[in-house]
């Protein structure tokens, strides 16, 4: 049960980063109000770091931000290793 819920929630969590990636763009191209910086790198770090990586590679979107560009892959692999250690430690 829990398990499914963690899944449920990254998978929500990862599209709406990757909606937000594509969202800002437009934005961005149309010279509109744009998503920050901090609110896309705040939903990464929820567990969206997946999403946003596929979203900023897709959309070409703050690609030439090390913020972004390296920022994003080091999240992921954070949260990975830490969901390796919750695997092994609690058998989540």
């Amino acid at each position: 049960m829990i398990v499914k819920n963690i899944v449920m929630y990254l998978v929500v969590v990862n599209l709406l980063a990757f909606a937000c990636f594509g969202i800002d763009k437009q934005k961005a191209k149309m010279h509109q109000w744009r998503i920050s910086e901090k609110a896309l790198l705040g939903i990464a770090i929820c567990g969206g770091s997946l999403g946003a990586i596929c979203g900023m590679r897709i959309f070409h979107h703050k690609t030439k931000h090390p913020k972004f560009s390296v920022g994003l892959p080091v999240i992921l692999l954070i949260q990975a290793v830490a969901a390796i250690i919750a695997y092994t430690m609690f058998g989540l």
